[in-house]
C-alpha cells in the first residue's frame, strides 16, 4: 500500500454565525455584561456616595477647614504672612483696619468665634473692638490694650498666626485636650481638665463592658436556638427579633420606668425588704442605667452572629469527643468553643462599634455620669462648633477603622459572620 502523507491541517479561526471572529464576539459580550451589571448597581452606588461617602468627606473637610478669621481679616493675615516675628505697630494698624471693616460687614462675631475655639473669651473683645475701631487712634497697640489687655497677649497673636490659614489642625489639638503656649508650643491639659480624652477612654471602656455582658447573655441563647428543633427555634427567634420591631425610644423609655427609684425593680426590692424604702437603688441617669439599657438594646446584635455560626457546627463532633473520654467542659473548651470564635469575634466587633457611637440611650438614661463621646459631639454641633464636633467624629472614625484593621489581622475579615 502506498504511503500517504497527510499535510498539516490549516486551522481557521472560529467564527459566529454572522461571520465575526468568536474571540472578538465573546469579548464584546463580556463588555456588554459588565456595562449592564454596572448600570444595575449604579443606583446603589449613587445612594452610598450621597448618603455615606459625601457626608463623611464633608465631615473630614470641616474638621480641618474654617475661614472665619482668614476671610474677615485680610490685612492682618497679609502682615502675618510677611512677618514671622512678634507684632509691631504695623500689625496692630492692620488689625484695626480689619476690625473697622468687620463692623461694616457685621463679621466680627465670625472672626472672634474662630479665635475663641482655641483662645477662649475672644468673641466679646472682637465685637467691642469692632464697634470702637473707627475711634481708635495711634499707637494702636496701646489703644487696643486700653480696650482689653488680651490684645497685647503674645498667645493671642500665636492664635492669629495659626488661624490665618483656613486649613488648620487646631480642632484636632482641642479634641485631644492640648493647647498652645505663648512660644508657639503645645502642652497637654491637666488631668482634671482633660475632659475629651477622659470621655474617649470612658466610651471605650463602657463599650467593652457592654460587649462582654452581651456575649455572656447571648452565648447560651444562641446555643439554645442552635440545638432546638427548627419549629421551636423559629418561634424563639421571633422573640430575639421582636425588639427590632419596637421603637428604640419606646424601649428606652420603658427602662426608665423600670429602673427609676419609684420603678418596678426598686418597688419589688423594697416590698421584699431587701433594701429600705427610704434608700432605694439609683439605677437610672448614671453609668449603671447606661450599661443595663444598652446591653438590652444591643443583645440581638450579638445573638445573630453567634447563632449563624453555632447552627452549622455538627453535633457529632461533641459526641465523638465524649466517646473518646473527654468531659463536658473539655468538649466545650477544645471542640465547641474554637468553632464559635468567628461568631464571637463578629458579634463583639458589631456590638462594640455600635456601643461606641450610640447617642440616644446615653442621652436619655445616662445623665451627667453616663455621658459618652457621642453626646459630646452632639453638644458641640448644637453649640455651632461644627469643626470641633467633626474633629471628634473623625478621631472616633479612625479608632473604629483601627478596630477593623486589628480584627482583619487577628481573625480575618473574610471570616466575618453576621447572620
Amino acid at each position: 500500500m502506498a504511503d500517504v502523507s497527510l499535510a498539516p491541517l490549516q486551522t481557521q479561526p472560529l467564527q459566529t454565525a454572522d461571520g465575526r471572529p468568536l474571540k472578538a464576539a465573546l469579548a464584546k459580550a463580556q463588555q456588554r455584561a459588565k456595562r449592564r451589571a454596572f448600570l444595575l448597581v449604579l443606583p446603589l452606588l449613587a445612594f452610598v456616595l450621597l448618603t455615606f461617602v459625601l457626608p463623611i468627606g464633608q465631615m473630614l473637610q470641616r474638621s480641618v477647614y474654617h475661614d472665619g478669621f482668614a476671610a474677615n481679616a485680610p490685612a492682618t493675615v497679609a502682615w502675618l504672612a510677611a512677618n514671622p516675628g512678634a507684632p509691631d505697630e504695623a500689625a496692630y494698624a492692620a488689625l484695626v483696619s480689619d476690625l473697622a471693616a468687620m463692623q461694616v460687614a457685621k463679621t466680627a462675631g465670625a472672626a472672634g468665634t474662630r479665635i475663641n475655639y482655641t483662645y477662649p473669651g475672644t468673641i466679646s473683645i472682637f465685637k467691642e473692638a469692632a464697634r470702637e475701631a473707627a475711634k481708635l487712634q495711634p499707637p494702636y497697640k496701646d489703644s487696643l490694650g486700653a480696650l482689653d489687655a488680651k490684645w497685647n497677649d503674645p498667645l493671642l497673636w500665636v492664635t492669629f498666626r495659626h488661624a490665618a490659614s483656613a486649613w488648620t489642625t487646631d480642632f484636632y489639638m482641642v479634641a485631644l485636650d492640648a493647647k498652645r503656649t505663648a512660644d508657639d508650643g503645645l502642652e497637654w491639659q491637666s488631668s482634671d481638665m482633660s475632659i475629651l480624652k477622659y470621655l474617649f477612654a470612658k466610651t471605650f471602656v463602657l463599650s467593652a463592658v457592654i460587649t462582654f455582658l452581651c456575649l455572656l447573655l447571648a452565648f447560651p441563647i444562641a446555643h439554645l436556638l442552635a440545638i432546638l428543633p427548627m419549629r421551636k427555634s423559629s418561634l424563639l427567634m421571633i422573640l430575639v427579633l421582636l425588639p427590632f420591631w419596637t421603637s428604640l425610644l419606646v424601649r428606652t423609655s420603658s427602662w426608665i420606668a423600670i429602673l427609676q427609684e419609684q420603678g418596678i425593680i426598686n418597688d419589688i426590692l423594697a416590698w421584699a425588704r431587701i433594701i429600705p424604702d427610704d434608700n432605694r437603688l439609683p439605677m437610672i441617669y448614671n453609668q449603671t442605667g447606661t450599661i443595663i439599657v444598652m446591653t438590652h438594646i444591643l443583645l440581638p446584635f450579638m445573638v445573630l452572629p453567634l447563632y449563624s455560626v453555632m447552627r452549622v457546627i455538627p453535633p457529632s463532633y461533641a459526641r465523638a469527643a465524649r466517646s473518646l473520654g473527654a468531659t463536658s467542659w473539655t468538649t466545650f473548651r477544645r471542640i465547641y468553643l474554637p468553632q464559635t470564635l468567628p461568631g464571637i469575634a463578629a458579634g463583639s466587633l458589631l456590638v462594640f462599634i455600635l456601643a461606641v457611637g450610640y447617642y440616644i440611650t446615653p442621652a436619655l438614661v445616662g445623665g451627667a455620669d453616663g455621658t459618652l463621646i457621642s453626646n459630646q459631639i452632639s453638644y458641640h454641633m448644637g453649640k455651632s462648633n461644627w469643626s470641633l464636633a467633626a474633629a471628634l467624629a473623625a478621631i472616633l472614625l479612625a479608632l473604629v477603622l483601627l478596630l477593623y484593621w486589628l480584627y482583619d489581622r487577628l481573625i480575618g475579615i473574610d471570616r466575618l459572620k453576621l447572620g
